[in-house]
């Protein structure tokens, strides 16, 4: 700081030049020392005081502004508080506040809330700084208007409590619901396919596509009245389209809301509350079009059902089904590999521990069936036939057994009850272990179901998991996913083209006035988005691409959608070129990827047909890999079986 005698000398030096009496004060701040001009500048009928420093008003550091003599100072002062320097930055304000002004009127926003900043700033930086951050406030405030505006309109163009509306043949329709829930092997599946083939025409909804395979082959065979009935497929990846059929058996993506029915099963319809999927059941219960739905799956969803068919003005009939034949938790663990018997049915949690086990049993002498997700429907398909048909002794498995493979076995083990659940590791629910567990004791073949850990805490935990009571699902929340129509009406009332906002704006600003449905779209989804925002597409073409069903954890395969997409955007053909890849030389890993890409593919074909035209060759390339993923795991199995006689011979 400067000595009294400094300040002294300078108030007498601003004194004398009569910088006071023209509103020029001489500031010390920021390690700086300053002019500051005051005025009042009149522009766009506006009245603005300020208090600014010019382009030049910085005079020195405090250290410097000490060691300058008082004809130094002076000599300063006079140039750079000139008259001149004082017009110029009157004439600059007066262009910013004139500026300013006018993108506030065509904001709707008021300048003042703005420009009385002007004759507020503490700073040494000049009026030009103050002035670009004035604009950037504007900026700011007109994106958070705009963004308000664009927020209320997408609140007024979509209300989430109308969502049953939106299926207007369901709605205009008498439906009533029918639930038949139960445990595994409890027959309510059975039952509501019955009823399905007896109708006069009707709809299957399932989980999985090997699930919509197996019904649509039971429907075939079905003759209630005497003939077979028509029945066409239809999945996300394959159809097979009867003439005049009246009944379809699809995945539940491909629900049908338009065509009307007699019958229609849902099935899972626990899934309702699944994380990623639960979407799906939820338009599937609003929009099914039949006079009689049949929600079918686990005891906990009935408070679900419940809400779903009061909400729905639906009657509701509630049966809850009991197991065929008793669970039994065997007294102790497995223990030991010896212990495994044919029958067995042993479940791990990712494909790297079951390709283990598999070696492990069959090393013992026995032979194996193989059945995880990363499997296609038809190996998945194959290989559990080879156990149904006693080709194999075991199957060792995921949880991808829970749900939609109906197989002789006599008892579950588990190897373990810890799952990745995509971020961490977890112990797995009571409700899966339940589901697991129940696929113990065909009807008909056993007496009861047999269930064991394969060590002994393994089995403590899984005891204890099956004595829990089942959590029931939620009674509000269902899950709603975005459909185009939907990302076109917020589209059309704020203009937005980037997906990834769409989709923000799906999840974030549209009304859910009692939280009954909610939005839901996947990490998957949204992170895809982003990334084809940086290709010139259309809305429709980004949102259709973003819900390929290819995993974007496998390079191969996040590459080749990358491929498809890019393209796309230059609305290029892609073929297939089965050449590239000769099966023989792939490793089990890298066939089981190729019939994924080639689902993909055949997903696209059917969506986008003039641009990826190759979905009978993608169908039969899919078949040649799934059959050769099946030779290799039955290679293989055979191979670890060679070992065990060599080692006992």
């Amino acid at each position: 700081m400067s000595s009294p005698s400094h300040e002294q000398d300078d108030d007498l030096l601003i004194a004398e030049l009569g910088l006071a009496a023209r509103n020029i004060e001489l500031v010390k701040l920021e390690g700086r020392v300053f002019l500051r001009f005051h005025g009042v500048a009149d522009s766009a009928g506006l009245r603005v005081p300020y208090a600014l420093v010019p382009e030049q008003g910085v005079l020195a550091k405090p250290s410097k502004w000490r060691k300058l003599d008082a004809e130094g100072r002076s000599a300063l002062l006079r140039e750079r508080a000139s008259p001149a320097a004082e017009a110029t930055l009157r004439a600059s304000v007066e262009s910013f506040i004139a500026e300013l002004a006018q993108e506030c009127e065509d904001a709707g926003l008021d300048p003042m809330s703005f420009l009385h900043a002007l004759d507020e700033v503490q700073t040494s930086e000049p009026a030009s700084i103050v002035f670009e951050r004035l604009r950037q406030r504007l900026l700011h405030a007109v994106e958070r208007e705009r963004e308000e505006q664009h927020a209320e309109r997408t609140r007024q163009s979509i209300n989430l409590a109308e969502y049953p509306a939106s299926f207007e043949t369901a709605r205009r329709m008498p439906r009533r619901f029918i639930a038949l829930l139960g445990p595994t092997n409890s027959g309510k599946t059975h039952k509501a396919m019955e009823a399905l083939a007896k109708a006069a025409s009707g709809v299957y909804l399932a989980p999985l596509r090997l699930l919509a395979l197996e019904n649509y082959e039971r429907l075939q065979a079905a003759e209630p009245h005497g003939k077979p009935l028509a029945v066409s497929l239809i999945t996300g990846e394959e159809r097979r389209i009867a003439p005049d059929a009246t009944h379809v058996a699809s995945t539940v993506e491909m629900l049908d809301s338009r065509t009307p029915v007699e019958v229609a099963v849902i099935d899972e319809i626990q899934m309702l509350a699944d994380r990623e999927r639960g979407a799906a059941w939820t338009a599937a219960v609003c929009g099914a079009p039949a006079r009689t739905v049949y929600l079918v799956g686990a005891p906990e969803a009935r408070r679900a059902i419940e809400a779903l068919a009061e909400r729905l003005e639906c009657p509701l009939e509630v049966h809850v089904l009991k197991r065929k034949g008793p669970l039994v938790v065997e007294p102790t663990s497995v223990r030991k590999l010896k212990n495994v018997r044919k029958g067995d049915a042993l479940i791990a949690f990712s494909r790297r521990d079951v390709l283990m086990w598999r070696d492990l049993v069959t090393e013992m002498g026995l032979s194996v069936a193989t059945v995880y997700g990363n499997l296609s429907p038809e190996v998945r398909r194959a290989q559990a036939q080879r156990f149904r048909e006693g080709r194999a002794d075991v199957v060792v498995g995921t949880d991808a057994i829970a749900m939609g493979l109906n197989l002789p076995i006599a008892r579950i083990v588990l190897t373990s009850t810890v799952k990745f659940n995509g971020v961490e590791e977890e112990e797995i629910p009571s409700a899966l272990a339940r589901q697991i567990a129940g696929r113990a004791g065909r009807y008909g073949l056993h007496e009861e179901g047999l269930v064991a850990g394969y060590d002994d805490e393994t089995h403590g935990v899984l005891r204890a998991l099956l004595k829990e009571k089942p959590t029931p699902l939620n009674a509000s929340g269902f899950a709603v996913a975005p459909t185009l129509e939907h990302l076109h009406r917020i589209a059309s009332v704020t203009g937005e083209t980037s997906l990834a906002k769409l989709l923000k704006r799906f999840i974030h600003n549209i009304d859910v006035p009692d939280g009954f449905f909610y939005p839901r779209i996947t990490e998957d989804q949204a992170e895809r988005a982003e990334w084809l925002d940086t290709l010139p597409l259309s809305v429709a073409d980004k949102f259709t691409l973003s819900l390929v069903p290819v995993s974007t954890k496998i390079a191969s395969l996040q590459s080749a959608w990358e491929h498809w997409a890019v393209s796309l955007s230059r609305h290029r053909i892609t073929h297939l070129h089965p050449e590239d890849s000769p099966l023989h030389y792939l490793s089990l890993q890298e066939v089981e990827d190729l019939c994924r890409l080639y689902s993909a593919y055949a997903w696209l074909g059917y969506r986008l047909p003039e641009y990826f035209p190759d979905i009978e060759l993608a169908q039969q390339l899919s078949r040649e890999a799934s059959e050769r993923v099946d030779t290799i795991l039955q290679d293989q199995n055979a191979a670890a079986r060679q070992r065990h006689h060599r080692k006992f011979r």
